[in-house]
């Protein structure tokens, strides 16, 4: 999507130099990471696009899925990339990375057509042309980011996530390591949200992302899906719900939330509505690095979770439970003793009953 074809205001410096986004669907992927996006609220694409958050510069987004261009008028903007034309740009890689050093006749991902041979250009060769100049880079989606399902096991295109491709030591000429963004899709605010922290960073307004050891940004992955759910307290006091739609933790339904760092049950799905933990949905894990193949299968609880479970229902689950409905009951659930009715009031006023 060209953010010159959308028409509005933009409150920036008339100097102000566009930080361009070369976004690639190429990958093995579903393009679900880019319809996530246009969900996103806080900030919203248009946001980005228009200008409208004060100080930014323009964003000019080049996404297959959105453009206006098609044929050689899109490509243009990849071959400028390539040439070091548009400074500075954001290389955004959205589904997995193949191994084309085993596709034997064919290939197994490509984007556009190369004019001096006729042949596809496959995603491999953009990435090993794009990646060395781009300021950023950003592997959006779990598939992007570790492989996801196309690279389960015993799959035939020997898929990874970029940094397996690139090396997870590589960063880009502005010496940034690779960002990924997790998610089967991500979550739309955090598409936006990070791709504003890297444009405000390359503008010298912002410092750079914090990742973790995953290369996931440390803000959004910092918790785990169980302390942020809303049901965490069902399982402190040991209640599990033994199907779906009873109130309860999901743990023995399959949730593996204990163990997935992901923040979609604080942030909600679409202005902050919504998400699967927030519907009564099991987590499946689709953030982290060994999904699918480490989680299936998906309505199976985890290892330990028996034991975890137990323990919760028949040591101390019971227990905080008679104490802290025992202590409501009598102490906080009832009114301060001042505002009952005495049998005579400071008014004088006496009770005939």
């Amino acid at each position: 999507m060209r953010g010159e074809a959308i028409s509005g205001p933009r409150p920036v410096r008339s100097d102000a130099r566009p930080v361009h986004v070369i976004w690639m669907t190429s990958g093995l992927g579903c393009d679900g990471d880019t319809v996530s996006m246009t969900a996103a609220t806080n900030p919203s694409l248009e946001d980005l696009l228009r200008g409208a958050l004060p100080g930014i510069p323009p964003v000019i987004i080049y996404n297959p899925f959105f453009a206006y261009e098609t044929g050689e008028a899109f490509m243009r903007a990849w071959g400028d990339a390539a040439a070091g034309k548009l400074d500075p740009f954001v290389l955004v890689v959205e589904g997995a990375i193949p191994n084309e050093e085993v596709n034997g006749d064919g290939h197994w991902a490509a984007f556009g057509i190369d004019p001096a041979t006729g042949q596809p250009i496959t995603t491999c060769t953009w990435i090993d042309r794009l990646a060395p100049r781009a300021a950023a880079v950003l592997a959006l989606g779990t598939c992007a980011a570790y492989g996801g399902i196309p690279a389960m096991r015993n799959n035939p295109t020997g898929a990874m996530g970029l940094r397996d491709y690139l090396g997870w030591d590589w960063v880009s000429r502005l010496e940034l390591p690779i960002v990924n963004l997790p998610g089967c899709p991500a979550q739309p605010d955090n598409i936006t949200e990070t791709l504003l922290c890297l444009v405000l960073h390359l503008i010298g307004m912002g410092p750079p992302i914090e990742l973790d050891e995953q290369g996931r940004p440390r803000r959004i992955f910092g918790r785990t899906v169980h302390e942020s759910c809303d049901r965490v307290g069902f399982a402190e006091q040991g209640r599990f719900a033994q199907s779906l739609g009873e109130p309860g933790c999901l743990v023995k339904l399959g949730c593996k939330g204990p163990v997935v760092k992901c923040n979609v049950p604080i942030r909600g799905w679409v202005n902050g509505i919504g998400g699967c933990p927030n519907v009564g949905g099991v987590c499946m894990a689709c953030t982290m690095p060994g999904f699918p193949d480490k989680y299936m299968p998906f309505a199976e609880n985890i290892s330990l979770v028996t034991l975890y479970t137990n323990a919760a229902r028949f040591t101390y689950g019971p227990v905080l439970r008679y104490f802290r409905e025992r202590t409501i009951r009598r102490k906080y659930d009832v009114e301060p003793p001042w505002r009952r009715r005495a049998a005579e009031l400071s008014s004088g006023y006496r009770r005939s009953w």
